[in-house]
């Protein structure tokens, strides 16, 4: 490997190490191939429940994850 290359790549590496996450710990997701159906659903839902999508989709995910652990399917996650 040259040693421009080298460089660049040491550079990347440094950089991807001081990167910081998210000060409120969170994350991104893109999901692909959702039915539009589903995602017309979706939005009627959060929209009943007087909720965002994220909200909405984030709370059912919360609770599924919570029955998956009180079945013991799933470890016990951090608070």
């Amino acid at each position: 490997m040259s040693s421009a290359i080298c460089g660049i790549r040491e550079k990347v590496l440094l950089s991807l190490a001081m990167a910081r996450p998210p000060a409120d710990d969170s994350g991104n997701w893109n999901l692909r191939g959702i039915p539009r159906s589903l995602m017309r659903r979706v939005k009627m839902a959060a929209a009943h429940e007087g909720k965002t999508v994220k909200e909405f989709l984030t709370e059912l995910a919360q609770a599924r994850i919570e029955e998956l652990e009180r079945k013991g399917i799933l470890p016990k996650g951090k608070g």
